[in-house]
């Protein structure tokens, strides 16, 4: 880990702890975050994790800003004693709400059963929130899986549907416009203005895929009329 600090705006710097995404940066990620939230304390206006830094908000001269980060990094250790929490997330996988599956599956010469056992197989860490409220960015998926974006993005991704985008993989938390490749569909409400938080993910919590049957699917009232 070699840390750099770099300017964003007026009140906002820019940690940068790794240059490459990799599962093991989760641990390095959240001990910076506590660290910096405590030396900041009321003068920290936001702290955004991502994948490799953290974006830091704040009150105060922006020299003093960066001495304190400094200051608050210097001897910094992984927190390896905090995981975040564990969600199991429901997906129905089929082409009907993932058109992608099959054409994943051709490109990889592998049967859907076999995408979707990989896809379920591994306990993703969510590296940030991003995109659209709730919208965690999860990985790295087996390799046999990363695909590249769409190369003209949907104008309208249906709540809900679960998808993957080169080594990433995430699930849509509302409509909206997106180019990922979908492979399935959760029922999960991922984003709730009644949840205390609102986001159902946070930067270090845990998610399982567990494939579920069209069925079970509607039970946990998934909807099948909405399109992508």
């Amino acid at each position: 880990m070699k840390l750099r600090i770099e300017v964003v705006a007026i009140d906002s710097l820019m940690v940068r702890l790794f240059d490459r995404i990799d599962e093991a940066n989760m641990p390095w990620i959240l001990a910076a975050s506590q660290r910096l939230s405590a030396a900041f304390g009321a003068h920290l206006l936001d702290l955004v994790p991502s994948y490799t830094t953290l974006m830091v908000q704040f009150d105060l001269p922006p020299a003093q800003a960066r001495a304190l980060i400094t200051q608050a990094l210097d001897g910094l250790q992984p927190d390896t004693g905090s995981a975040g929490r564990r969600h199991d997330i429901p997906v129905w996988y089929h082409a009907s709400v993932g058109p992608e599956l099959p054409v994943l599956a051709a490109r990889s010469g592998l049967s859907e059963a076999e995408v979707i056992r990989l896809h379920c197989e591994r306990e993703y860490p969510v590296f940030a929130l991003g995109f659209a409220p709730g919208f965690g960015f999860m990985g790295l998926v087996d390799e046999r899986l990363a695909s590249p974006r769409l190369n003209t993005p949907r104008k309208r991704v249906a709540a809900g549907s679960v998808g993957i985008a080169e080594r990433q993989t995430a699930a849509y938390p509302a409509v909206s416009p997106g180019g990922w490749n979908l492979i399935g569909r959760t029922p999960v409400r991922l984003f709730d203005r009644e949840r205390e938080g609102y986001s159902l993910l946070q930067p270090g919590d845990r998610v399982r895929f567990v494939a579920v049957s069209r069925e079970e699917f509607l039970a946990l009232g998934g909807d099948v009329e909405a399109q992508g």
